[in-house]
């Protein structure tokens, strides 16, 4: 089972999503919590996840609940 903390600091809840980043793009995708760590990617939990955002002009992607229709990517 995979099971991490949340990476913000003084947090000691358990990750359930990772965050990653493609700076190129300036796209950020917000996912399911990955097999293994990744040195370039962040795990959250759900309330971290949820406050998410990015900067001006990037793209954050967020997964859609299971039974509940896609929600558009929003803009920064």
């Amino acid at each position: 089972m995979r099971t991490r903390p949340c990476c913000r600091v003084g947090c000691s809840r358990r990750a359930q999503f990772t965050l990653t980043f493609d700076y190129g793009d300036k796209m950020a995708a917000l996912g399911p919590l990955s097999y293994r760590a990744e040195p370039h990617s962040y795990d959250l939990c759900q309330f971290h996840a949820e406050k998410t955002s990015v900067p001006a002009g990037w793209l954050l992607i967020k997964p859609t609940p299971l039974g509940q229709p896609p929600v558009p990517p929003t803009a920064g």
